[in-house]
């Protein structure tokens, strides 16, 4: 190409291998197998039904729509241990079979529909899915909260619509970086362990005195950091285990994270607290705390949204040394989405990695450092 002043001017384009294109993909079209939690158990517990969009479908724990003229169950009423049809008032049992029809001699032989086993554990309501039908493995459970002998605040709890595939969440515990920037917290150790159908993230951190200055009133006890080994049981349920660090005392708490998809682009966010009750921290101010956390916790869940709500979906991320296992960890969450048969040692094998924090921690300290001196010059100058 000639320029005006008869100059030439040679133009290149890069070649297919020096571009990294995004793929894509698709969401999955079928469902997680495994236990997914639907909120608080003393929620559902009013006598009446409960309708719950999940699975791509309508469930009052179990198929919500009557197999005799469609009627939405979740519409009706309990009667006894039945929910009755609001529409002719056919009455279905938890096994999903059809128990009564008051106005007719007999019940049709094919009058049930799809039964969710459901589970009640540590005051929480989980069902499972299995798109082969089978019932949930002895070896895939989730494990007891509550150790015998202390005693914790009740669950706080929140929930949000999420219209984004469920994998973007579940790629949270192996991203270390997005802590720091999206969640304005300071990861100084980080590893994962993936093994059988739990993942699991351990996580060390300091506090960011950029972001939350210490008090300067010498009776508050001042925050050293924070550790955190936060696991996933099987596709949707996160326990994270976190102790916040001050100079007097520590706080145990107990922070979940689970979701069930409604659709494949569309899930359930539900997320809570609860707290340990000791003689630093007697009950009403564990019931603080926990409440105070569980929206710390909406704030840092809001901080991702918006970042899904922009985001594309990649299926080839382009991963730098300090990035987390992201392809190790969605082999792993693989195993949920194909038959039983078709899991490969791959997928539940154990795996180890650790972060080596050198780097991320020499640049965040600077960065640190520079917000301090930047609002300090800041004030002088107001």
């Amino acid at each position: 190409m000639s320029r005006r002043d008869g100059t030439l001017v040679t133009t290149t384009q890069p070649t297919s291998d020096e571009i990294r294109v995004i793929d894509n993909g698709a969401a999955p079209t079928r469902f997680a197998r495994g236990w997914h939690c639907l909120g608080i158990s003393k929620d559902f517990r009013d006598g009446k039904p409960h309708s719950v969009e999940a699975f791509g479908t309508k469930l009052v724990v179990f198929d919500a729509y009557c197999r005799h003229m469609g009627g939405d169950l979740s519409q009706g009423s309990i009667k006894g241990d039945e929910v009755a049809c609001p529409f002719h008032d056919w009455r279905w049992g938890g096994d999903g079979r059809c128990k009564k029809v008051p106005y007719a001699r007999r019940v049709p032989l094919r009058a049930r529909t799809n039964a969710w086993t459901a589970m009640e554990q540590d005051g929480l309501l989980f069902v499972w899915n299995d798109p082969e039908g089978n019932p949930p493995p002895a070896n895939v459970t989730i494990p007891l909260m509550k150790t015998p002998g202390t005693e914790w605040t009740d669950w706080t709890w929140n929930q949000l619509t999420i219209d984004t595939n469920c994998r973007e969440i579940v790629d949270n515990v192996v991203d270390m970086a997005h802590f720091f920037y999206v969640h304005f917290s300071f990861p100084t150790y980080f590893k994962n362990i993936f093994e059988g159908h739990t993942a699991i993230q351990y996580f060390d951190g300091q506090s960011r005195e950029d972001v939350r200055p210490p008090s300067n009133d010498p009776n508050k006890p001042k925050l050293i950091g924070n550790t955190s080994v936060a696991a996933y049981h099987g596709p949707s349920f996160m326990i994270d285990e976190l102790v916040y660090k001050y100079d007097t005392f520590d706080v145990e708490s107990i922070l979940l994270n689970c979701h069930y998809p409604v659709a494949p682009n569309k899930f359930v966010l539900m997320y809570g607290a609860m707290v340990k009750k000791t003689d630093q921290l007697p009950a009403g101010e564990a019931d603080q705390i926990a409440k105070g956390m569980t929206g710390f916790i909406s704030q840092g869940f809001e901080q991702d949204v918006a970042i899904w709500k922009n985001k594309s979906r990649i299926n080839n991320p382009l991963l730098c040394d300090e990035d987390g296992p992201v392809y190790q960890l969605r082999r792993w969450y693989e195993q949920f989405y194909v038959d039983a048969a078709d899991v490969t040692d791959d997928m539940v094998e154990r795996f180890e990695f650790e972060m080596d924090t050198a780097k991320p921690v020499e640049a965040w300290k600077k960065e640190v450092a520079d917000n301090i001196a930047r609002r300090s010059a800041q004030v002088q100058h107001a």
